[in-house]
């Protein structure tokens, strides 16, 4: 495939570092004060000199193939305001992050057009949002962490990361996390932990580096998309414990890469058994560490996704196969 010049917006900053890893163009709009969707190359990550800024005014006159987008409102509002009606014509996606919020089988979701191709992040997702008549695929997550970072495990403490989790409450298991903590040693990290007691939201390359030490990775998260923080957990080599939901049993074999269960006793009893061995936290990380390289490694998201582009491709021309 030639090199593509994408537009798209700047939503979830993990997941597009991880998609500018592809070898195309990708261009985000910037506004003054930088707000929601338009913060641009902001963030605590090492963007790659493919990714570039775009001032909104001037996107209407950037020469693009394709325009990706990622949330209802640059869909509804956000291309109406700062693209051409002929940049809107070209090729297009719908990059859905999330799984249905307000019903977990009925929603239908908010694009309806034929015209798009509608790009799910889990299998998941896929099969619980009703999707009409627009055509969909899934691109499984994939991350990138630093080859010289690898699980050590030394500090007896779990780890968790989750953005926000004030905030979304009872979908980011809060009441998970908070009754846990008072019986095992866990960390708090991401936007928003600091007024938690947590380590508050760690760049990029320090999380990495930071979370290497703990024993265990802990996901509390009861209902969202497989959390990239706990993938890039598996690709360093912590063991996982998470709760059995959405797509994370099919991504952490349980008793195998760590323990995934809805029995909150028997998550706290292998949280417990991962404090007390470390070399059995070291067997389950490396087995999460190797699920993590073949399953969600960096050449095959970018493979799946210039798959997806060419799917855009054919369906901007007609050919819906």
């Amino acid at each position: 495939m030639r090199r593509l010049r994408i537009f798209t917006w700047h939503v979830h900053g993990s997941y597009l570092y991880n998609l500018v890893q592809a070898p195309h163009d990708f261009y985000v709009p910037v506004r003054p004060g930088r707000p929601e969707g338009y913060g641009g190359r902001t963030g605590s990550f090492e963007w790659p000199d493919n990714l570039h800024e775009v001032s909104a005014e001037d996107a209407s006159r950037l020469a693009i193939d394709l325009v990706i987008y990622q949330s209802p409102k640059n869909y509804f509002i956000d291309q109406f305001e700062i693209l051409s009606a002929e940049q809107r014509r070209l090729r297009r996606i719908y990059l859905e992050h999330n799984a249905p919020r307000e019903h977990p089988t009925d929603t239908r979701h908010p694009v309806d057009d034929p015209g798009v191709l509608l790009v799910h992040v889990t299998h998941f997702n896929a099969l619980m949002w009703s999707s009409g008549r627009t055509p969909t695929m899934v691109v499984p997550h994939g991350v990138v962490v630093r080859s010289d970072v690898r699980h050590t495990g030394e500090l007896a403490r779990g780890v968790v990361v989750v953005n926000g989790i004030q905030r979304r409450s009872r979908i980011a298991g809060l009441d998970v996390f908070e009754d846990f903590r008072r019986l095992v040693p866990l960390d708090l990290v991401g936007m928003g932990s600091g007024a938690l007691g947590g380590l508050g939201d760690l760049p990029h390359r320090e999380l990495h580096a930071r979370e290497a030490r703990y024993r265990f990775f802990f996901s509390p998260i009861r209902y969202t998309s497989l959390p990239l923080a706990l993938l890039e957990a598996m690709a360093i080599g912590l063991p996982i414990v998470a709760l059995a939901t959405t797509e994370v049993p099919e991504a952490v074999p349980d008793g195998v890469a760590g323990f995934v269960s809805n029995d909150l006793d028997k998550l706290l009893e292998g949280m417990r058994l991962l404090l007390r061995d470390p070399e059995l936290a070291r067997r389950m990380g490396e087995q999460a560490r190797m699920i993590a390289a073949e399953r969600f490694g960096i050449g095959r998201f970018v493979r799946d996704w210039e798959r997806a582009f060419e799917g855009a491709r054919n369906i901007a021309h007609g050919d819906l196969r």
